[in-house]
């Protein structure tokens, strides 16, 4: 039976980058590890080579849990690597490669845990529920999205799921840290646009809607956001202030992260709601004023303040400029404290007697807002023990992404204990 390094380092090897070639090549690799291994998968297709593999383990209980990770990966340049981003190689200790965190390497985790326990003959505690997706890296549309609207009854008897960024551990001095999601900012992607009076660029402009934009645009971007402590990462942060044993000033939130530094990386984006210009595209001659201007914005906001968000990000743009969706998601939110918190503790603290686990917001999203929609509770929690000396976050869609083997073989144990 294949190691997870030997999976993950198989996984990474397939070019599934987003937008691509879709994701067909690697999930059939899964859909034959798991046939192998006596399951039935279940592959569909959204769009031709936009490939989604379910399985289904029964277990002790029919209440289901759901893991859930995605195939697709961000877009990598070989030439700002030190090895090719899909090679799968194994160096120093690590598995190199686009997708060793995000998430390739937790889908081996997944895959190897389930095999291991197929090979052994033991039935997990509760029904299992296995979904390697398509598109998350996008919107979802034709990855989790449709997987929930056109495949609900594959998703029949789940309460709650895990899946990325969370479980991982985060060493500062002699602490070793276990953020575990219960929740992640909802997102606003916007379109906007300024609409103006087109002319020649050698007069005074009527009304120049590459100007009025890139003011829009600028005040957006100069805005400072109110902090808004929302009750999970009002519990996280007590929980690292009884950790270090220093009290948290909490009318200095943004000095005290970096006060805190790693452990202060995990609330610092997570206190307020954020809006950042991506991209702009406006005229197509020098000496030409365009009749319209157009941007795009990423917006995310906090559990519980989406109408707040919205109603600011108008006012800073003012009535000139007008916004639509390119993706609008709500903030999921999964129950904190509760028995299935817990249980996720307990996995790590059984394997490494030195875990804090604490609760924790993400800063971005996730397929769990998909899931959401059908009433699955998501956490974050695809578990690593980490080397002090990798950044985790910057390896999120960075250069020379790369996974421990040790941390996956930590991982693999995790989800054993949970599942058992």
């Amino acid at each position: 039976m294949k190691s997870v390094a030997e999976i993950c380092s198989d996984l990474i090897r397939f070019d599934t980058t987003n937008p691509g070639s879709g994701e067909r090549p690697a999930a059939e690799y899964v859909a034959t590890l798991l046939a192998d291994a006596g399951l039935e998968p279940v592959v569909f297709e959204s769009e031709p080579k936009r490939t989604t593999v379910v399985a289904r383990i029964d277990g002790d209980s029919p209440d289901a849990l759901l893991i859930h990770g995605h195939l697709d990966v961000v877009p990598a340049d070989p030439a700002e690597w030190r090895l090719h981003p899909f090679s799968g190689e194994i160096v120093e200790g690590c598995v190199y490669g686009r997708g060793a965190v995000d998430m390739k390497g937790s889908c081996a985790m997944t895959l190897a845990t389930v095999l291991d326990l197929a090979a052994r003959g033991v039935r997990p505690k509760r029904d299992l529920v296995l979904a390697f997706l398509a598109d998350e890296e996008a919107t979802g549309d034709y990855g989790s999205r449709h997987a929930v609207s056109e495949h609900r009854e594959l998703f029949d008897g789940v309460t709650e799921a895990i899946s990325e960024s969370g479980g991982f551990s985060v060493v500062s001095g002699e602490h070793r840290v276990y953020p575990i999601a219960v929740g992640e900012r909802g997102t606003a992607w916007m379109k906007l646009t300024a609409h103006g009076v087109a002319g020649h660029g050698s007069r005074p402009a009527v009304d120049n809607p590459v100007a009025t934009l890139v003011h829009a645009l600028s005040r957006v971007a100069a805005y400072q956001w109110p902090i808004r402590l929302t009750p999970s990462v009002a519990a996280l942060v007590q929980s690292l202030s009884e950790i270090t044993g220093q009290p948290i000033d909490l009318d200095r939130l943004d000095a005290e992260a970096a006060r805190l530094g790693p452990l202060g990386g995990l609330f610092k984006g997570q206190i307020r709601n954020s809006a950042n210009p991506t991209m702009l595209n406006a005229g197509y001659k020098v000496n030409v004023v365009p009749s319209t201007a157009e941007a795009h914005v990423d917006g995310r906001y906090l559990p519980g303040l989406r109408e707040e968000f919205l109603t600011t990000i108008d006012e800073l743009l003012g009535p000139k400029i007008t916004r639509e969706f390119v993706n609008l998601e709500e903030a999921p939110a999964a129950p904190y404290p509760s028995a299935f918190f817990d249980s996720l503790a307990g996995s790590l603290v059984a394997e490494d007697p030195l875990a804090r686990p604490v609760p924790y917001v993400m800063a971005g999203g996730t397929d769990a807002k998909s899931f959401a929609r059908i009433g699955i509770k998501g956490y974050g929690f695809a578990p690593l023990m980490l080397r002090s000396d990798l950044d985790y976050f910057g390896m999120f869609h960075g250069k020379d992404e790369r996974v421990p083997v040790e941390g996956l073989d930590f991982g693999t144990r995790v989800l054993t204990r949970l599942l058992t």
